[in-house]
This record gives C-alpha cells, structure tokens and sequence, in this order.
C-alpha cells in the first residue's frame, strides 16, 4: 500500500522529524554517491528529498512517482522534473539510467518482483541503484507515525536474495535513521549524537531503515556457443511420372 504524496511532503519538509531522517539519509547518501556529473539519475517512490544535490551536475535527473501514491511538482522555484507513472511500467528507455534511488516504493509495492525487473531494464550496462527499505529490526518500522512504519520491512539478507534474484549484485551496504522515532525535544536534541555513534555501527545494527546499493548485471549465455549450421536449400521436387 502506498502512502499519500501528501504525507510523504508533510513528513520530509514539514515536520521536524522528518527534516532529521531526510538529512540522515542525505549524509549516508552522500557516502555512497558524492557526485554523479554528466549522469542520469532517477528516482523511484518518493526519493525527491535525495536527488536534490545532483541537480546542478547531472545530465538528467527524473523524479519518477507511482499512480497509488500520486505525484507533486518537484523541485520548487525550478523546472519540474517529477513525473507520475504506472508502477512497473516507466517512461524511460532501456539502458539510459546510470544512477537509480528507491525510497518509498520497494517495500510498499504489491508486485516487487516486477518493480525490480523494470528497475533492471532501465539501468545501463555497470549502472548501479540503491534500494532503501525500513529495517524490519528497528523501531522506525514499528511506528506508523513515520513512512517507515508502512509496507513490508526487510533485513539485510532479505534484500539481498530479492536483488541477486533478479540480477543485481549488492556491493554496499549502510544503515541510517538512529535517533528514536519521536518528536519529543529529548530525542531531537539527542538525535545528532544517536546518528553520529550509529554510523559507525556494523550495517547488520542499522537503525530505522538501511540501504543497499547493487549493480547491474549482465550475464553471458551459459555453455558451449556453436556457430549455427547453413541450412540446404530443398528445391521442390520434379514429377516423378507423366500425367496421363
């Protein structure tokens, strides 16, 4: 079930809470993929809070958003780059993606093995994605006061089998959202030094939610290639006997 663009906004720009996971991803993000000049990046769900710094270099940054949850225009005071599509059927073409971001829309989607095949399909040769799901271990995923209480959480190893299964080899693995779910002052001033001990946890401790990112692969046939044998041309046959 995928929640409203409209709560998903009122989370990440309009509540404090929100402010602090965005930047909690923002930073772990950062980690992951500093700058992607002259790339195109996507993003898939509700990952808008995360494209924003490869707006300036990126060739093409796309903001894609599923028909359940409804789309917005992103980013303000600039061209819209926010589109509204059909869950596993995107307005991209195949190949074309370098760098592909999905938060909010793995673990909420009732067709997962059909998301990940057209997540697959855009994404070039060598391009990479990172998926970020609720951490089924953390207390983010037992509250549904936050986005990350809704859809299905994941371990670690669940995520990996569901990428390997569908031809992505995870490579990184960072956990982020270590502060408590909770808008109370004690927690939102503790929440900095939460995050900062966090980080440097093992992933398979990570807090609220964790993030995989994976390749694309491209398998090459298995076994023996054979040339393909010529085919004899048969002619049509000559009558054997004289028509009477």
């Amino acid at each position: 079930m995928h929640l409203d663009v409209q709560d998903l906004r009122n989370f990440y720009y309009r509540n404090a809470l929100g402010r602090a996971a965005q930047a909690s991803l923002r930073r772990r993000m950062d980690e992951l993929w500093p700058e992607a000049k002259g790339q195109t990046v996507v993003g898939y769900g509700f990952a808008a809070p995360l494209l924003r710094p490869y707006l300036k270099d990126a060739r093409r940054v796309i903001a894609l958003m599923p028909g359940p949850q409804g789309v917005m225009p992103w980013p303000q005071s600039m061209p819209n780059v926010s589109v509204l599509t059909e869950e596993t059927l995107w307005p991209l073409e195949t190949g074309h993606v370098d760098k592909l971001v999905l938060l909010h829309g793995l673990e909420t989607s009732e067709r997962v093995s059909d998301l990940l095949e057209e997540c697959w399909r855009v994404l070039g040769p060598g391009g990479r994605a990172v998926f970020i799901v609720p951490n089924r271990g953390g207390l983010w995923a037992r509250r549904d006061r936050t986005p990350f209480g809704y859809g299905r959480p994941y371990s670690p190893g669940q995520l990996e089998t569901q990428l390997r299964k569908h031809q992505f080899l995870p490579e990184r693995h960072l956990g982020a959202l270590y502060q408590i779910p909770s808008a109370k002052r004690i927690w939102m001033k503790s929440g900095p030094a939460f995050e900062k001990f966090g980080a440097r946890m093992p992933t398979m401790m990570a807090g609220g939610a964790f993030m995989v990112e994976a390749t694309k692969l491209v398998y090459p046939p298995k076994g023996k290639i054979e040339p393909a044998r010529a085919r004899r041309v048969v002619g049509v046959m000559k009558p054997q006997a004289k028509p009477i």
